[in-house]
């Protein structure tokens, strides 16, 4: 991949296009070894090896940041009125243009994924793929087994829409704690499931992403860069049997 020295900068946060044209002419910058003062030159950020001061500038085309979202944000980009995931997440990876990769309502907390990779979000979110979410739900009536084996088989929620198939586990001990795997996100789908038996959900903590776990070292609000290994599950969990494919 072939690019600018000046766009690669700015777009690995080194500054904007006019800090970077200062830091190159000031001689900050090295591509193999040798000064480089002009933004214009080409380079191969796969393969060439630039430097910034002392520090060696690696080439991240995509990021993924897991994000334990407390309540009073809301899952976009921007907004006029009300504050954002993005609000919460270190400046320094905001040139990375991240967005949530689906949505949490603005008082559910939990695990949210943000990237700049388009096409895994896709894929993570098609209801072609079957990519599990398990929410921790506390309800308002305590559940029974009749009500869990309604959840698993499908309830009619708001548009005559019949649920797929989900697994639902009570927490031992607590008949008002359930954990509920849906493979679909439709607009507040947990709450009208639990309005569909007769209950609501009281609150409404998301727990897993496909691959991915709540870390539970990260407070609320906290966020991480995903590990190389979980970042590797996720690709492939992305690679999942679509229904076109099952069929």
């Amino acid at each position: 991949m072939i690019m600018r020295l000046d766009k690669f900068l700015s777009n690995m946060g080194i500054g904007t296009r006019t800090e970077v044209k200062k830091q190159l002419l000031n001689g900050w910058v090295r591509v193999n070894g040798i000064v480089e003062t002009k933004g214009k030159a080409h380079i191969d950020p796969e393969k060439d090896v630039i430097r910034f001061g002392d520090q060696v500038v690696g080439y991240k085309p995509f990021i993924y940041i897991m994000l334990n979202k407390p309540q009073g944000y809301i899952s976009a980009t921007e907004d006029r009125s009300k504050a954002t995931v993005l609000d919460l997440i270190d400046e320094s990876y905001l040139h990375y243009d991240l967005f949530p990769a689906g949505r949490l309502d603005r008082d559910t907390v939990g695990l949210l994924l943000l990237t700049n990779d388009g096409q895994l979000a896709h894929k993570m979110l098609s209801p072609k793929y079957h990519v599990g979410k398990t929410y921790k739900v506390t309800t308002r009536d305590p559940l029974t087994i009749e009500d869990l084996e309604q959840l698993e088989k499908g309830v009619v929620i708001p548009g005559e829409y019949l649920t797929k198939p989900a697994k639902a586990k009570l927490q031992e001990g607590d008949p008002h704690t359930l954990y509920l795997t849906i493979s679909e996100g439709k607009y507040h789908q947990v709450k009208e499931m639990l309005i569909a038996i007769d209950n609501e959900v009281v609150f409404l903590e998301r727990v897993t992403f496909g691959p991915l776990s709540l870390d539970a070292d990260l407070e609320r609000g906290e966020s991480r860069e995903l590990k190389e290994e979980e970042i590797i599950a996720l690709m492939e969990s992305a690679k999942g049997v679509s229904d076109e494919q099952a069929t």
